[in-house]
């Protein structure tokens, strides 16, 4: 894989990135990373994987990037570790290979969460197992009609608590539901995953791309420095008890208000026009 990345005070950039596994365009702010295997319902692979991980864990450094959307090519989102590629070798490894292996997938989330762009999951078709885990690693998921979300490691002999499912989905649409899609791998039809609070919103698939990149570029013009804040709280305070919370919450407004952005905003007001934020 050809990475050529031109440092910037310390930061990196994106806009030359090659992908070896699956595509990736960066277009004013945004990034778009495409699963591209669709013959294979844009089935993961170890490579994948590890690229993903590698990715995301630049993101923090990429100052070219304002905000990122992943989605899978053709009319399905990802059907989650490929059959051939990941779990057919999974059975016939020790153990600290298996370990290795599941300390990846994990590592992708980590860094999915770490990353300080907003994510947004554009998400059709078959969306099952690691799928579900990046669908709801994201920060945003917006959805067809014809999204089909399956927690489905039970089905293969694994316990559901994979990639932080057992943590994350109960925050997301209750404990009870959690629970029932993560013991039974049964599918949650998109109509549930909007009533259950796993989609922010509902698409034609037509449109889905598009409302996608609407959604990123009103993202990537708001204050970027703020909204990274809002992300990493959101997930720090989930460990929190609520006082700490609050003196956190206090501290990092306090940051915000030293912030060029928030100068900007006072400023615009006052002369009655809409700001526009840099960043910093």
């Amino acid at each position: 894989m050809e990475r050529r990345r031109r440092k910037v005070g310390g930061e990196v950039r994106l806009a030359e990135y090659r992908s070896a596994s699956f595509a990736f365009e960066l277009s004013d702010g945004i990034a778009l990373i495409t699963l591209s295997r669709p013959e294979r319902k844009n089935a993961l692979t170890f490579e994948v994987y590890s690229e993903l991980r590698d990715l995301f864990r630049l993101l923090p450094f990429a100052e070219d990037v304002k905000a990122v959307i992943i989605t899978g090519a053709g009319t399905d989102f990802s059907s989650g570790g490929d059959v051939y590629e990941i779990v057919g070798p999974l059975t016939e490894m020790d153990v600290p290979s298996l370990l290795s292996f599941t300390q990846l997938t994990v590592d992708v989330v980590k860094a999915m969460l770490l990353a300080p762009q907003p994510i947004i999951a554009a998400i059709d078709g078959v969306c099952t197992g690691a799928g579900a885990a990046l669908a709801m690693a994201s920060d945003f998921r917006l959805a067809t009609p014809r999204a089909r979300v399956a927690f489905l490691f039970n089905k293969v002999g694994l316990a559901g608590c994979d990639m932080g499912s057992c943590a994350m989905l109960p925050r997301i649409i209750g404990f009870g539901r959690a629970a029932e899609l993560l013991l039974t791998g049964r599918f949650m039809s998109a109509e549930e995953g909007m009533n259950w609070g796993f989609y922010n919103r509902l698409c034609p698939p037509e449109s889905l791309l598009d409302e996608a990149k609407q959604l990123a570029q009103s993202l990537a013009q708001g204050p970027t420095f703020a909204q990274f804040l809002t992300k990493r709280m959101l997930y720090m305070e989930w460990s929190m008890p609520l006082s700490e919370a609050l003196d956190a919450e206090a501290q990092v407004q306090a940051l915000c208000m030293l912030t060029k952005d928030f100068h900007r905003a006072y400023e615009a007001f006052l002369a009655k026009q809409k700001p526009v934020f840099g960043g910093e």
